[in-house]
């Protein structure tokens, strides 16, 4: 009976230990960030495994840039001692908000940081970072990850394809995650003359058009695509995500691939609702 009642303490004395330790960890004290420093002869660039939403830098001795999605380069204003006449090595915590988290550090300066052997570059890691409450509903690397593998899984037969001025467009594979569609399309080009992109457009348009009045299209902006649209000269081929649509069965999804030229070559794609609702699944 004592040995019950011991080991029923204990499990309530943990038990407290626990919820104590989890309400601690709802808030954090700038003293128990982790620190970085600059000096005043270095940047110092921080790489997210995300791209970068929002930056608070909480001093003008310090000016930042984001050169790339998911990179910040920081400096500290070597002049802000002269017109200050003062410093404070202690200049505040910044905030970097990626897609998916926050992460805080506390910035410091020092003068002569170089001879401690200054830091160039760090990545932000799990452990500097608390998720916030409202997730996108895929993160950029996620959508990479599909994308690759989506690129793996090509279908030998394609699900819609059109050909003109030599050129050919393939829809190889269809795809679905959560709310998100992830479209696999290549574009080929049987002729001597390069292909540069203008523009590939999304609409959702009537499937039999009687009359050009009488036209209704709703386009569709891509979410994310893996590569940006460039010049070809034989293959071409990318994921685009569109945000999932319903549309009736007298629509279709129209896909316009534009040349920048005057007299440039286009080439369209037309899919079915049908094709979206028999779409593969991750």
């Amino acid at each position: 009976m004592q040995i019950k009642i011991l080991f029923l303490m204990v499990s309530l004395l943990l038990t407290g230990i626990l919820n104590l330790t989890a309400q601690e960890k709802e808030s954090i004290y700038s003293q128990e960030l982790p620190k970085l420093f600059l000096d005043a002869k270095s940047s110092l660039h921080i790489i997210s495994p995300e791209p970068i939403k929002y930056v608070d830098i909480p001093t003008h001795q310090v000016i930042g840039d984001i050169p790339e999605a998911n990179i910040l380069r920081l400096k500290f204003v070597s002049d802000s001692m002269i017109r200050n006449h003062q410093y404070s090595s202690n200049l505040g915590v910044i905030t970097i908000v990626g897609e998916s988290f926050i992460a805080q550090y506390n910035l410091s300066f020092f003068e002569n940081l170089v001879d401690q052997k200054a830091l160039a570059r760090i990545d932000i890691i799990p452990e500097h970072t608390k998720p916030i409450a409202i997730l996108p509903e895929l993160t950029t690397p996620e959508l990479h990850a599909h994308a690759l593998a989506l690129l793996s899984k090509r279908k030998t037969r394609p699900i819609r394809k059109s050909s003109s001025y030599g050129m050919r467009a393939e829809v190889g594979a269809i795809y679905t995650v959560g709310n998100l569609v992830l479209l696999d399309i290549s574009f080929y080009n049987s002729t001597k003359l390069s292909y540069e992109i203008d523009e590939l457009r999304f609409k959702i348009e009537d499937k039999k058009i009687i009359k050009a009045t009488n036209v209704q299209s709703i386009e569709i902006m891509p979410l994310w695509q893996l590569y940006p649209n460039n010049t070809f000269k034989k293959q071409f081929r990318n994921i685009y995500v569109l945000k999932k649509a319903t549309f009736p069965d007298n629509k279709i999804l129209h896909i316009e691939l534009s040349e920048k030229q005057i007299s440039g070559r286009t080439l369209s794609l037309r899919i079915k609702y049908k094709d979206i609702l028999h779409a593969d699944t991750f």
